[in-house]
């Protein structure tokens, strides 16, 4: 599941495709798949496999054998792979955060190779509406990944922590505010609202959050889409 270099194709998130994909079954035949090509295969279409049950029947009703029942792999291939459910959904959970994250750089980097800051924060806040509105499936592991409990938790605020390097270049905070805990808390806001949209089942919809989105995370800089910061 990597990044394609052509802009026009964005990552591949665990929950993009089904695991019963033709294409992607390991035929039997006299030339013997390389067991590590026939593992990397079997552990794709179980990311897949987790995304598509857990969006569909929540972190709490996803049973081990609806996920391998999803990837068209059996129990024991599951466990070659993952220790159990809540290994299995952190790992799925893992995989397209850092496709998300490597994707959004990609466009901060882009945009904001001529110094503006608000065009780089635009471009990255819309290539993540897109993704995630593209594969719904694994936008609802943001929500779901709560139910794993303290683990969940903490994997999100790795997520979060990670958004703050797309305010290295931020102007200064007003004067009296923190800094860090303005950025920390602009960052929860657009959690919040992706959260909100993604728990009422409106996925597809996200991009439209995106001119809400520019100003709360211009707005506490002094700046505007489309506009050097004064």
């Amino acid at each position: 599941m990597e990044i394609a270099q052509d802009h026009e194709r964005r990552p591949l998130l665990p929950g993009a495709r089904t695991g019963r994909e033709p294409e992607r079954s390991i035929r039997p035949g006299p030339r013997r798949t390389p067991a590590e090509l026939v593992a990397a295969t079997q552990r794709d279409r179980l990311l897949d496999g987790i995304a598509r049950t857990v969006a569909e029947k929540g972190y709490a009703g996803a049973r081990i054998s609806d996920i391998c029942r999803a990837a068209g792999v059996t129990k024991p291939v599951f466990y070659e792979q993952f220790a159990g459910k809540e290994d299995a959904v952190l790992a799925a959970y893992r995989s397209g955060v850092r496709l998300v994250v490597q994707a959004m750089e990609q466009e901060h980097l882009r945009a904001g190779s001529v110094g503006d800051w608000p065009a780089a924060v635009r471009a990255a806040l819309a290539e993540l509406l897109a993704i995630l509105a593209g594969t719904p499936a694994f936008a609802a592991m943001l929500v779901e990944v709560e139910g794993i409990g303290g683990a969940g938790r903490a994997e999100r605020e790795v997520l979060l922590r990670r958004f703050r390097t797309f305010f290295d270049e931020a102007p200064p905070a007003p004067p009296g505010v923190v800094g860090e805990e303005l950025v920390d808390a602009v960052i929860g806001a657009v959690h919040l609202a992706l959260y909100r949209r993604i728990s009422q089942g409106a996925a597809h919809t996200l991009p439209d959050l995106l001119p809400t989105l520019l100003c709360v995370v211009l707005a506490p800089f002094g700046a505007r889409p489309g506009h050097e910061v004064p």
